[in-house]
């Protein structure tokens, strides 16, 4: 009897063992703890870990999209080239006179490559041609004679009287090029009692220039180029 009341208790704790476990595990069914339509929460440690192939893509794109996401660089400042602290100075000479047309070519040929600028300029002025001694015109042909003929008698050669133009009659002692050669004439005529007088005789004559702008640099050595003329500042072209 109490073997027989053992094995029904053993089989109904059976029973009861296999109602709760069929009955009372929600994961054996399939069912979800949640309410449906919810979302699943999941731990960190048991979400799939991902391959390395599938990380690298991943990395490389975070790396490249941070530029974007960092302050933007200021706005680029265009550089100037670096100018120059050695600045050419220049000076502005007249050169000259050049007697022909063909010694200023030349000069400026001598100077073509050291020269910046050159203009070339033509100028007329009045040049010294001779000192001439003289008695004044006695105010007739006669007169002049006349005077002619004492100023032989007094040993005083060489002289002509002026038969036309505004210096008629006028004598002529001589036309001298050397000033000291007219005034010995002059005192000599004078110290015969005659009063000779002396006149610088003139004439308009061109003479050529060129200016030059040279640098500072090379203003020594034109001299070493262009010979037997003169130089003066005149103005920048």
């Amino acid at each position: 009897m109490f073997l027989r009341l053992l094995f029904v208790l053993l089989i109904a704790l059976n029973i009861a063992v296999g109602a709760w476990l069929l009955l009372g595990q929600d994961d054996v069914h399939g069912r979800s703890a949640s309410d449906p339509g919810v979302p699943e929460l999941h731990l960190l440690s048991e979400r799939p870990v991902p391959p390395a192939s599938a990380l690298a893509p991943i990395a490389s794109t975070s790396v490249a999209a941070a530029p974007a996401e960092s302050t933007p660089a200021p706005p680029s400042v265009p550089v100037s080239a670096p100018k120059s602290t050695q600045q050419t100075s220049y000076t502005c000479m007249a050169l000259g006179p050049f007697t022909t047309q063909t010694d200023m070519r030349n000069a400026r040929s001598a100077l073509s490559s050291q020269a910046a600028r050159m203009r070339s300029r033509q100028e007329q002025t009045m040049q010294t041609t001779g000192w001439w001694v003289f008695l004044p015109a006695g105010g007739s042909r006669d007169r002049a004679l006349e005077l002619g003929h004492r100023l032989s008698a007094a040993n005083v050669g060489e002289y002509f009287i002026v038969s036309n133009g505004g210096q008629s009659n006028t004598v002529s002692l001589g036309l001298f090029k050397d000033p000291a050669n007219a005034r010995r004439r002059r005192d000599q005529v004078v110290a015969a009692g005659f009063p000779a007088q002396m006149s610088e005789r003139t004439e308009s004559v061109p003479e050529y220039w060129l200016d030059v702008v040279i640098a500072d640099s090379g203003r020594s050595d034109w001299r070493n180029r262009v010979r037997g003329v003169g130089s003066h500042s005149t103005g920048c072209f």
